[in-house]
């Protein structure tokens, strides 16, 4: 006998990804600013905490949420896309949203779908009614505060309905550039759209033309600008058991010995923003109006400001850290042999991802598992992977974007050359193999089994291996 409810969800799940494909963009926001003004603006009921970049922004935003969480404020948190199921995009106090109130927060908004449908040319799109059934949910909770990932670039991004108190911009890189392009100027004109009118913009580290773009929008809105390297960052790394050891400068402040259980230096940049941003919002970042935050949020936000304008109690700061996860980010699978899950799908995300593996794995035989998707830069991911690779699995994913195995094993045996590629069709199947051949040495110890190239990948290797289940 089924299950109504997750016969509820199951339907539910299918009529928003019938309101088409997450990555058809369409420069407007006109649809999503009608929509949230029927169900009455719940976007403007909490201070929002926004996020863009090209990488790296949903570790930030979980960071920032984690450590919110940490210091006694209710939280919400809208991340994407998702690895397993679409409810991790409405997360409340840590937690996705129950199957129960998923369906429920559809149903609230459905008829006001339908109305904006009848309004305009295209309907609603599938990350527009999640964008809005995110920000109600928020309302409803009620939350302290929400911390909202942009789905694609910034200006047109439907989450850009709301103005964030703090915009942090993680690290922009080549990607979309059928969308966002052709330049990284182009890009980085689209992500800093998120940088409101008085907000403080927490910047990570950026490329010349980058940095140059993101400060001229700081300057014409009026906003104030906390740059990494400058106001914030990283002191001092160490590796670590499970993780690294960081010494951060804040904003307000120096945190020593913060265990970070993640891997790699661009997690460590990742640890200063999210730290930055949080100190700014501690601090009563100003509001789109010009003013402070409310009294009531400064006080739930911490009004003692722990000694020095906004700097955070550096006890909650080390226990907040310790506790931060990003399932899919160079995830320990398994063990004997190490199976990793990353979820890096640009040759930038690759080169960082490589960057650890060097740095924080001692393998002396690692094998890769890659599915990518046709429309990226397949070929600048491979170039980075080819170095740390003993030998590479090409394989395909569930959707429809993914490059088929056998082209993609054609444009890997130009880079590998062809004794060290494998045509596999199905992930499991290609899993399974990359294991084998992982364990063909006898050596556990220095042998691994990396599974990347999409975000799609790395949930459906997490579902395969059962990573959930475990935890």
């Amino acid at each position: 006998m089924s299950d109504p409810h997750l016969d509820d969800y199951r339907s539910t799940v299918a009529a928003i990804m019938a309101r088409g494909v997450e990555w058809k963009f369409d420069p407007t926001l006109d649809r999503i600013a009608d929509l949230m003004d029927l169900l009455g603006r719940p976007q403007d009921a909490y201070p929002v905490i926004h996020v863009t970049g090209t990488n790296g922004k949903s570790s930030t935003a979980r960071m920032i949420e984690t450590l919110l969480r940490e210091r006694g404020l209710r939280t919400g948190l809208s991340t994407s896309p998702h690895l397993t199921t679409m409810r991790e995009r409405i997360v409340v106090d840590g937690e996705p949203i129950s199957e129960e109130a998923f369906v429920a927060a559809y149903r609230d908004v459905a008829p006001y779908l339908e109305m904006v449908d009848a309004k305009h040319e295209r309907p609603l799109s599938y990350f527009e009614t999640l964008t809005a059934m995110a920000y109600a949910v928020f309302a409803d909770a009620p939350v302290d505060v929400a911390v909202i990932e942009v789905g694609m670039g910034g200006v047109w991004d439907a989450t850009n309905v709301a103005d964030g108190t703090v915009s942090v911009v993680t690290p922009i890189s080549l990607d979309h550039l059928r969308h966002l392009g052709p330049t990284i100027e182009d890009i980085a004109a689209e992500k800093a759209g998120i940088i409101k009118p008085g907000a403080i913009a927490v910047l990570a580290q950026q490329q010349l033309p980058v940095a140059q773009v993101l400060l001229r929008r700081v300057v014409e809105v009026g906003a104030t600008a906390a740059r990494e390297g400058m106001e914030f960052g990283v002191l001092g790394r160490d590796l670590a058991v499970g993780g690294q050891q960081l010494r951060l400068q804040g904003l307000h402040g120096v945190y020593e010995e913060i265990f970070l259980p993640l891997f790699g230096s661009h997690q460590a940049g990742n640890a200063a923003c999210a730290l930055a941003a949080v100190e700014a919002f501690a601090s009563g970042a100003p509001s789109r109006t010009g003013g402070d935050l409310s009294a009531a949020t400064r006080i739930a936000a911490g009004e003692d400001f722990e000694g020095d304008h906004g700097q955070l109690d550096p006890a909650l700061v080390r226990s907040a850290f310790a506790k931060v996860t990003s399932p899919g980010r160079l995830e320990i699978a398994r063990t004997g042999p190490t199976v990793l899950i990353d979820s890096a799908h640009n040759p930038a995300g690759m080169s960082a991802t490589v960057n650890a593996i060097t740095e924080d794995f001692g393998f002396t035989r690692l094998i890769g598992v890659v599915a990518a998707a046709g429309d990226k830069d397949v070929a600048g991911m491979l170039e980075q992977l080819e170095p740390v690779l003993t030998e590479l699995i090409v394989t395909r994913n569930t959707s429809h974007r993914s490059m088929p195995p056998r082209q993609l094993g054609e444009l890997a045996e130009g880079i590998f050359g062809a004794e060290r590629v494998h045509v596999i069709d199905r992930l499991d199947d290609a899993i399974d193999r990359a294991v084998a051949l992982a364990e063909e040495t006898g050596e556990y110890q220095g042998a691994g089994v990396l599974i990347t190239g999409s975000v799609v990948t790395a949930g459906e290797a997490r579902t395969l291996l059962r990573v959930e289940e475990r935890r």
